[in-house]
């Protein structure tokens, strides 16, 4: 007999007279601690009593209604798409366009926009971050471990795949073509590989093109159709081109590629970003564009959908890279992929090494456990994917790395003049990408700097710039200890951070670091513009003071040491960041996602700075 499982959930809470739903908390992390002899075990579950039965048939129908409910979503998860493109989900599960909603520091920034400009700012921000969430209607503020699971997978396949009209630059403003998995897709070929496949079911199995659960065999997308907007760089400026109604230019990337030597001979940004080297037009590898019933499809061009970037994940390994294995929804039932859910995950302690056989060795009988992770088989498993989830991260820092280095070169030191005075010396730093300045984009919260250091004849360090405050800024006007006077300005730091220039209501400008332009006077509220910015030609209430080099430039790095004797020993390193601190302070009031404090943030921020170039010289 087929059971309909809404209608047994309807009839179960009629019989009960109410269901009551718990919203469960992340739980911190906890570290296993010796429990007393005496202590009584403490049981997983509730005694049984008779109302058990009811309960657990209350579950189940909520799993099966559940669960249809996601296999007939109309918006499918990445993880569906993974099935018959297993490479191309491991590319993505790792880029910054997975880790767009997942970032403890992007949702915080979003929220303390948003009560700054009391609520007006709206879905600005996050509709480029999980346009799956906008379009579902699903609250900005809420955290991710109780969002929609596409919602959570930031830019993900339907993102690009499910877009069929070119909406121009209206940062991120777009609309999906709905449907489940059987629903067609939109790509940069067209069919011809589809229709092969739905004709030669001899080879790739039995296969279905619609939902119908009385027709057996493999879902896959009824068609694939060529949408030529999305071999082009204008579908990436829709989002990677922010522009506001009020004139201000949050993000440059797409204008700064029309205006270069790549746009000028035809190369996109899909030739650099999507090739076989990061951040270079080397050419694309060849593959076959799907997997489908254990037999690959012809090979074909194959685009590297790991994007990489300048974020780096600072969450858990558990959640991110996303993972098949990994996670399991909590509306999921016990037998359905993935070993734990996202809260569960949280309380799973890596840097104890919970799960890594020389810690499994050392438990004792008394050693407490969440719930979750009392079995040490359990424990074993999750070490298991967290140390290939490890490998996919490392990769992507590999990837982050050579991106940097096809941007970015540090030239030699340059002695100006060598006395008993001291020493005066110059290191040019160039951008040698022809596509856009360096940084781009997000470029007012992206940190590029060079860390001098120069010792003299006796080894001790006489001289450094571009070393950090405890806190883990640079000593430049937003590092809140130079703020403080409790350390001095480094007055000859060499920064490629770009600043935001707000104005004040009775005139004047001021740097800020967050872009929303408050005054000096007692107004608590963002003022509504009076003229249009077309008229001035120019943005009124906020602009950005641009420091990034432009294409083909090059920017000097001067430095006077005036004290030491030499012979004197340099050093120069050019380090590159994701965020600076002082904006992880500016946001801390909104909270962060996962429970994670400000100080793990932060700590986390400054461990990924990664350096890209170092020159050493000696000087007589």
């Amino acid at each position: 007999m087929k059971i309909n499982a809404t209608s047994t959930i309807l009839s179960l809470a009629l019989l009960t007279g109410a269901i009551a739903f718990t919203f469960r908390q992340p739980v911190e992390a906890q570290e296993p601690v010796a429990a007393p002899p005496s202590r009584k075990p403490v049981l997983d579950s509730p005694v049984p009593s008779e109302k058990t039965p009811l309960t657990t048939a209350l579950q189940s129908a909520a799993d099966l209604t559940h669960a249809d409910i996601l296999a007939r979503d109309p918006f499918p998860s990445a993880k569906t798409c993974a099935k018959c493109h297993p490479q191309h989900f491991r590319e993505w599960s790792v880029s910054p366009h997975a880790y767009a909603q997942l970032s403890p520091v992007f949702n915080a920034m979003s929220n303390k926009l948003i009560e700054l400009t009391n609520g007006t700012m709206g879905d600005f921000c996050i509709r480029c971050h999980t346009p799956v969430g906008m379009f579902r209607g699903e609250p900005i503020n809420m955290s991710n471990l109780d969002r929609h699971p596409t919602s959570r997978e930031g830019v993900t396949c339907i993102s690009c795949h499910r877009v069929n009209q070119a909406w121009g630059k209206g940062a991120g403003r777009q609309a999906f073509v709905p449907g489940d998995l059987t629903q067609g897709v939109y790509g940069s070929r067209g069919g011809d590989i589809l229709q092969q496949v739905l004709s030669n079911m001899d080879e790739y199995g039995a296969l279905k093109t619609s939902p119908n659960a009385n027709v057996k065999g493999r879902e896959i997308h009824r068609q694939s159709q060529r949408f030529f907007q999305l071999t082009t760089s204008g579908f990436c400026g829709s989002c990677h081109d922010v522009f506001a109604p009020n004139g201000f230019r949050l993000e440059d990337a797409f204008s700064e590629f029309k205006h270069s030597p790549s746009a000028a001979c035809g190369t996109s940004c899909q030739d650099c970003h999507m090739g076989r080297v990061p951040g270079k037009a080397e050419g694309y590898d060849f593959g076959p564009a799907a997997i489908v019933g254990n037999k690959s499809t012809p090979a074909r061009k194959h685009t590297n959908h790991m994007m990489i970037g300048p974020d780096y994940s600072i969450v858990h390994p558990g959640i991110f890279p996303h993972s098949i294995e990994a996670v399991r929804e909590e509306c999921a039932p016990d037998d359905a992929e993935g070993l734990a859910t996202l809260r569960e995950w949280l309380q799973f302690n890596d840097q104890a090494g919970w799960g890594a056989e020389n810690f499994e060795k050392n438990v004792g009988k008394h050693s407490v456990f969440p719930t979750a992770w009392k079995d040490p088989s359990r424990r074993r498993k999750a070490r298991e994917i967290l140390v290939d989830q490890k490998k996919l991260l490392f990769e992507a820092d590999m990837q982050r790395y050579q991106l940097y280095r096809a941007g970015y070169h540090l030239g030699d030191i340059e002695v100006l003049d060598v006395s008993e005075k001291g020493v005066n010396f110059r290191v040019p730093v160039s951008n040698i990408t022809d596509g856009h300045g360096v940084p781009t984009g997000f470029d007012a919260e992206r940190l590029v700097y060079l860390r001098t250091q120069v010792w003299d004849k006796r080894g001790k360090l006489i001289f450094q710039s571009g070393d950090l405050d405890p806190n883990g800024d640079v000593r430049d006007s937003h590092s809140l200890y130079v703020h403080n006077g409790e350390i001095p300005l480094d007055r000859q730091l060499f920064s490629l951070q770009s600043r935001f220039v707000t104005r004040n209501v009775r005139g004047g400008e001021r740097e800020q670091v967050l872009n929303v332009p408050y005054s000096l006077d007692p107004l608590p509220y963002i003022r509504p513009e009076t003229r249009p910015f077309t008229v001035l030609g120019r943005p009124v209430g906020a602009r950005k003071h641009k420091q990034n080099i432009e294409v083909d430039g090059r920017h000097y790095a001067n430095y006077s040491v005036t004290h030491g004797q030499g012979p004197y020993t340099i050093r120069v390193q050019l380090i590159a960041g994701m965020v600076p601190v002082n904006l992880v302070h500016a946001i801390s009031s909104a909270g962060f996602d996962y429970g994670m404090s400000a100080k793990q943030i932060a700590d986390a921020v400054v461990a990924g700075h990664m350096i890209l170039y170092q020159r050493t010289t000696c000087v007589e």
